[in-house]
Parts: C-alpha cells; sequence; structure tokens
C-alpha cells in the first residue's frame, strides 16, 4: 500500500508570474519583496516561474498574501486569480478569527 504521488498544479508558474508582472516586479525585486531572501537564492524565483520547481507552502502563502488572494486561488488550477492585482482578501482578519479562538483554549 503505497502512497501515491500528489498531483501537482498546472497553473502555478503562470499565476506566479501574473502576480509578479502585476506588481510590475523584476524577479530579483519579487524575491526581495516577499522576504525569502534567508529561504531560497534567487534562481528559485525562475525555476518556479517556469514550472521546474514547485514552491515550498510557506513560500506560496507569501505569494498569496503579496497578491491579495488565498492559497486556494495558486493552486486550483480551475480558478483564475482576479483581474486587477493585489486583490483584497484580508489575511489579517483571518489571523485576528484564529488567533481569538486559540485564546479560548
Amino acid at each position: 500500500m503505497g502512497t501515491k504521488p500528489r498531483i501537482k498544479p498546472e497553473r502555478l508558474a503562470e499565476k506566479l508570474v501574473q502576480i509578479r508582472l502585476a506588481l510590475a516586479l523584476s524577479q530579483a525585486e519579487i524575491w526581495r519583496y516577499l522576504g525569502v531572501e534567508d529561504l531560497i537564492v534567487i534562481k528559485q524565483i525562475s525555476a518556479y516561474e517556469l514550472g521546474k520547481r514547485e514552491p515550498p507552502l510557506r513560500i506560496l502563502l507569501r505569494y498569496a498574501r503579496a497578491a491579495g488572494v488565498h492559497m486556494e486561488a495558486l493552486v486550483d488550477d480551475e480558478l483564475n486569480l482576479p483581474d486587477k492585482l493585489p486583490g483584497d482578501v484580508k489575511h489579517a482578519d483571518i489571523r485576528r478569527k484564529y488567533a481569538a479562538r486559540n485564546k479560548k483554549r
């Protein structure tokens, strides 16, 4: 009983490029903008955008926050990113609700 390999999102690379271009940033600029200098080397941005590598979840989360979208919009091939980026997802509200839930425990 082996595990099945995870299906990779086919449109992820194009969405990452779409985010970077919507923010009018170069690959070096998005690397700094995301604040991932200590997590990945700059060449990884190109590998992600070419679909050669898949970003780890913590990098995807930073892209999602920069774009103002939920991570689901990045990884679900059936969903398109909004025409206007950054979007209006309020990640702070999500954190606040989560933090409040933890305080009750």
